[in-house]
């Protein structure tokens, strides 16, 4: 099997049964990243900004323990509590993207891991 696991102290360590991100031949699954600062293992929880700002932080420590970045993602999930926050997500979210944003859905969640407001995994390939 050509399964390895992706784990990086610059993002947060999982809080269960589960890896940072698993990367199988060329492509990469990124688990679900909730605004936590692995630095202090501290939510933040400023503002819903300050939240999706740590989540793509997050992001992109494993991607770049992966030896990626953001031009190499597929396909991302984002979960939110409040629809009504979406526009703030996406401005936070877009800005990671340069061009060929990737496919993408968004949904509405009752509840997300430690009451965070905001969840997003990704698929990334070589």
């Amino acid at each position: 099997m050509e399964k390895k696991i992706i784990r990086t102290d610059n993002a947060p360590a999982p809080i269960g049964p589960y890896n940072q991100a698993v990367q199988y031949r060329d492509m990469l699954f990124i688990s679900g990243q909730i605004p936590i600062d692995p630095k202090t293992g501290n939510l933040v929880r400023d503002n819903i900004q300050a939240e999706t700002k740590q989540v793509m932080e997050n992001l992109k420590a494993i991607l770049t323990e992966a030896g990626l970045d953001f031009s190499n993602i597929i396909k991302t999930t984002i979960f939110l509590m409040d629809m009504g926050q979406f526009a703030q997500v996406n401005e936070i979210y877009g800005s990671y993207f340069s061009e060929g944003a990737p496919a993408r859905e968004t949904v509405q969640v009752s509840g997300l891991p430690k009451g965070v407001n905001v969840e997003i995994s990704m698929i990334a390939g070589r």
